[in-house]
């Protein structure tokens, strides 16, 4: 996990559940940081800098493309 790249930020955990069904079914490598903690104590969220969306390096333009495409069809407010 060390390696892999931030990509996104969200604030919620219902903001990328449909974000991370998308990554699955293309097989992207991913990991949600500040996922559990943002569970327990939500009004952190801002504390804690959100929840990261990081991908494998190797898989970053593809998970990008997946991002962009999801955002110019929906009214998801991602932060980076």
């Amino acid at each position: 996990m060390i390696d892999y790249v931030k990509i996104a930020t969200f604030t919620y955990a219902y903001e990328y559940s449909i974000i991370q069904h998308l990554l699955e079914q293309e097989g992207i490598r991913y990991v949600f940081q500040n996922e559990t903690v943002l569970g327990v104590m939500p009004f952190y969220a801002n504390a804690f800098g959100g929840i990261f969306l990081k991908v494998h390096p190797n898989d970053v333009l593809e998970a990008k493309e997946i991002l962009e495409r999801f955002k110019s069809q929906s009214n998801l407010d991602i932060v980076d």
